[in-house]
């Protein structure tokens, strides 16, 4: 069976199983909606915060950065995965036994101020928003390569699936068909690691791979080869090569970490489950799941590389002639995402470090966990079912982000500041045209991306870490700090983070690059603008301390409910359950 029968049999096969879960699961009730009642377990809901976590940027794009960037790209495997210990262990046991629905909500009733609600709900929105951009430019990229429609109807379709299951069963209906992306996405990341690490290293683990020698007999190991290939055309040595500097790497990983532990979407599942106990439970079940891809990750992005350099020159001084390209060389060419040049008119590929002398003029990041299978030449059914794997991905946390938005903005803001008398069936009505908004807007900017935020997702956490992280982590762990210290130090966190990003519009992941060219020489200490959120999360800290000084601390009984979630008994599960409607 050829491969775009196979990749639409697949693709299609598990949309129409999301559908059913999200029929099966549908909402009736805000509780459903913003937090699946509370009744989901540790064990799914551990697999739905994998498939949350697992967005493109995971699924496509980090293996991809890791190829390119060699030791640099661990940076994303460090930030995200502390990050979620993070989470884990400082915000999400405290926030699941206060209670409520949302983020807002809980910044709402710790620093007893609408004004610092309605400012979470513009952070989180603002990081949100950035957020979802990169995700259904992974839908559209996914769909346009594989179905070989055009970018659009590919976005068209990816918001059409997205919007019958986020919609029609809100957190509930995501929470089961996230479990089924899990499986898939799972499935379709591990299976072709297996078989080219099998192929390269005789060692089918992926992980033991990496450090294996080549299955050639040479006794060569696989990154001593790979360090040598690229070394020999001009690249930096793939196992030493840091992002930039020392300092913006330590910057960066920071920033990645507290902004994902900031992120909403992903503590929003927390609320999802009926005590403490099982939030405590479901965040190490989530770590079991999420380990089953990010170490698998590198590996990836390794084998990705060397095969990718391999094919171009089979051997030392061998390039190959551009009339002999491998098919899928010629089917990524067709979307735009590899593009070659010819300079020396001699009719073969050469792909070196030098820009004057590279004629590979465009090689994408975002293809080659993708391309990787066809670059492999395994068999259709394992190209198709990673299609399906980075669709899966992108959508999965899409309908996450696009729930964060619809809830901070209708229970946030209509129900919890605007329109207290709002009736729980209108609420819920209001969720879902939010919603449908949310998503058509998202699609909209998935086909126009801000320039701004072309490249990259990591501008997301960097908003997230410099505005909620602290809030959370403040709110949490200081019993005297107060709204107007809060809502101070959140204003000044993103205001000074977005100032940066947008003063040096370098928001790109390769240190020195920007829409203006140059401007690494005038980065903060060398801190690139997408590493900048940390210093927005120390900005928001010390401006919340010093005006928590001079305004006074929280009110006796804020400082008493801050006790009361903090007491050890929670680890127990003893707390109230979150209400059919919480106000």
């Amino acid at each position: 069976m050829d491969l775009k029968t196979l990749t639409y049999i697949i693709v299609f096969g598990t949309f129409g199983l999301y559908f059913a879960i999200a029929w099966w699961a549908r909402a009736a009730s805000t509780s459903d909606f913003y937090a699946a009642g509370g009744g989901v377990g540790p064990i799914a809901n551990g697999m739905a915060i994998g498939a949350d976590w697992m967005s493109a940027a995971s699924f496509i794009s980090m293996a991809g950065l890791i190829a390119f960037l060699g030791y640099g790209g661990s940076v994303f495997l460090m930030g995200w995965t502390g990050g979620y210990v993070l989470l884990a262990m400082c915000l999400a046991p405290y926030l699941r036994k206060h209670g409520k629905f949302t983020v807002p909500e809980f910044i709402g009733d710790r620093y007893y101020s609408d004004t610092a609600r309605i400012v979470a709900v513009v952070c989180l929105i603002i990081a949100s928003v950035t957020y979802v951009i990169g995700q259904m430019k992974g839908v559209g990229v996914a769909f346009s390569r594989f179905l070989e429609v055009e970018y659009g109807i590919g976005l068209a379709i990816g918001m059409g699936v997205v919007w019958v299951y986020a919609v029609l069963g809100g957190m509930k209906g995501i929470t089961y068909t996230q479990i089924a992306q899990y499986c898939v996405m799972i499935f379709a990341y591990t299976v072709p690691a297996v078989f080219i690490s099998l192929h390269l290293t005789g060692n089918p683990l992926p992980q033991l791979g990496l450090g294996s020698t080549l299955a050639d007999g040479s006794g060569v190991y696989l990154l001593d080869k790979l360090d040598q290939v690229v070394t020999d055309l001009g690249f930096k040595e793939y196992t030493t090569a840091v992002l930039g500097n020392d300092i913006n790497m330590f910057a960066y990983t920071l920033s990645l970490m507290v902004g994902t532990a900031g992120l909403p979407h992903v503590i929003m599942r927390f609320f999802t489950v009926p005590s403490v106990k099982a939030a405590r439970a479901s965040a190490g079940y989530a770590l079991v799941f999420i380990a089953a891809l990010y170490t698998v990750a590198p590996a990836v992005g390794a084998m990705a590389r060397l095969n990718l350099m391999t094919t171009i020159e089979p051997a030392p001084g061998e390039n190959l002639a551009y009339e002999q390209r491998p098919q899928w060389f010629k089917d990524w060419e067709k979307t735009g995402l590899l593009v070659f040049e010819d300079k020396n008119n001699d009719g073969k590929i050469q792909y070196v470090a030098d820009p004057d002398a590279n004629e590979m003029v465009k090689v994408d990041r975002d293809i080659m966990v993708l391309a990787n299978p066809a670059i492999a030449n395994l068999p259709n059914w394992v190209i198709a079912l990673v299609a399906a794997g980075g669709l899966a991905a992108a959508l999965s946390t899409a309908a996450g982000l696009l729930l964060a938005i619809s809830s901070a903005i209708s229970h946030d803001l209509m129900k919890g500041v605007l329109t207290p008398d709002l009736s729980e069936k209108n609420e819920l009505l209001a969720g879902r045209i939010v919603m449908t908004i949310s998503i058509l807007f998202a699609g909209y900017l998935g086909l126009n991306p801000p320039g701004f935020a072309a490249g990259t997702v990591a501008l997301a956490f960097g908003l997230a870490a410099s505005s909620i992280f602290p809030a959370l982590m403040m709110g949490i762990f200081s019993r005297k700090i107060s709204g107007k210290a809060a809502v101070w130090g959140m204003c000044a966190g993103i205001g000074v983070t977005m100032l940066y990003v947008f003063q040096h519009k370098g928001v790109m992941f390769i240190p020195g690059t920007s829409f203006l060219g140059d401007m690494e020489a005038n980065w903060f200490f060398g801190i690139s603008p997408n590493a900048f959120g940390i210093v927005g999360a120390i900005v928001n800290f010390a401006t919340a301390f010093i005006v928590g000084r001079i305004t006074g601390p929280a009110p006796a009984e804020i400082q008493a409910m801050v006790d009361n979630f903090r007491e050890p008994g929670a680890a127990g599960g003893t707390q109230e359950p979150i209400p059919a409607h919480a106000h």
